[in-house]
């Protein structure tokens, strides 16, 4: 069985089939013939860490990969990457676009050395010289599309595929509008996301979201095009996923449910009695090697953490987890947190504790600032909400 792995950047679970009023049309149709996973999560909701998490099956304190690949930190055992493990069992490894696990993903000389340090045969990548600005990305988002669309037409068959097929959007700086823009997303009537204050600029920047989403599903629809007139869809198992949550506050970056939870629809042929319906058991995206080992008759690797959840697309009542665990390490500073989250609860454990310090170094000096330095107010920590 072949596998074909979508991931964008910075979504969470900002998608139609989620029940957002956003241009994802081509995700919608998909998901009505998918099962969509309404209790995903991200293994850790910061870039690197998390797909470091999804694609060993490992913790990012057990793989490694603590914090962003262009920042040093690594996956220790490369070999225990997806693409390296498939790649062993026989499979054709085949990146498109982004991965964030290893180093960086452009420019291109960049990104072939770090794909094939990570398993990948081959990296059908677009050369990105053309690339002047984040709104310059979403063309290379298209182009890479077409380049996966060209790899399905031409598809021999002579051995299974992982393609794995990475995009920039939906990551910040989202594009600017135009005129024509602003008359399908209009700034003035639209819906900004949980966490957010609803005023201009926050719809304004909506808005804008929403022109990368659509940019996105654009890119979707070719791949689904070219799986389906090719006569692979029923011969490929498909996942759709993000990294994260959106890079709003409380979100991205921390575990808080808008950090954590992640869209996931996920296409398994032969198993119709799980297209067009909603799983609502707890998941973590670190499931998906061990899930996907079981599918295609492969051994699920010992050093992977995670559950398989095959039996799912049988039933989807059975249950797979009661409690799922994530971290944060690093990001653009050192944030160690852990949590772990039942159906109906949620524990955080904060271990950097020195927002509990006073902190005077905005405050003007006067008697009153120099009253309380000596009185030992550097010493306490502030009071509990």
């Amino acid at each position: 069985m072949n596998i074909l792995l979508m991931h964008t950047h910075d979504t969470g679970k900002y998608i139609s089939p989620y029940g957002f009023h956003v241009p994802t049309g081509h995700l919608m149709e998909f998901a009505k013939d998918a099962m969509v996973f309404e209790a995903m999560f991200c293994a850790s909701p910061t870039c690197s860490p998390s797909r470091g998490a999804m694609m060993t099956s490992q913790y990012s304190h057990c793989n490694g990969l603590n914090g962003l690949s262009q920042r040093g930190h690594d996956i220790t055992e490369k070999k225990h990457h997806m693409a390296s493990y498939l790649h062993e069992h026989g499979y054709h490894s085949i990146l498109a676009g982004v991965q964030h696990e290893r180093d960086f993903w452009r420019p291109l000389w960049r990104a072939e050395r770090a794909s094939r340090d990570l398993g990948y045969d081959t990296n059908l990548s677009v050369e990105d010289t053309f690339v002047a600005n984040d709104t310059d990305l979403l063309e290379w988002d298209w182009r890479n599309a077409e380049r996966v669309r060209g790899f399905l037409d031409s598809y021999d068959g002579s051995r299974p595929f992982f393609l794995s097929y990475g995009t920039h959007a939906t990551h910040r700086i989202y594009p600017e509008l135009s005129d024509e823009d602003r008359k399908q997303y209009d700034p003035n009537y639209i819906a900004v996301p949980g966490n957010v204050m609803n005023n201009q600029s926050t719809r304004e920047d909506t808005a804008r979201l929403h022109k990368s989403l659509a940019s996105y599903d654009r890119c979707f629809g070719r791949v689904m095009q070219g799986l389906k007139e090719s006569g692979l869809y029923d011969q490929t198992i498909i996942i759709y996923t993000t990294d994260h949550g959106l890079p709003n506050p409380y979100s991205k970056c921390g575990l808080k449910d808008a950090g954590m939870a992640v869209s996931f629809i996920m296409r398994v042929p032969g198993f119709p009695q799980s297209m067009g319906r909603v799983y609502d058991g707890l998941l973590s995206q670190i499931d998906l090697l061990p899930t996907l080992c079981s599918l295609c008759g492969l051994p699920v690797p010992g050093y992977a953490q995670g559950r398989d959840f095959s039996a799912v697309f049988k039933d989807p009542g059975v249950r797979v987890r009661d409690e799922v665990f994530a971290e944060v390490n690093f990001h653009a500073s050192y944030e160690p947190q852990r949590c772990i989250r039942t159906d109906r609860y949620k524990y955080i454990e904060y271990y950097d504790n020195d927002w509990k310090q006073y902190n005077l170094a905005n405050c003007d000096e006067s008697v009153i600032k120099q009253a309380l330095v000596e009185g030992g107010i550097m010493n306490r920590q502030k009071a509990g909400e």
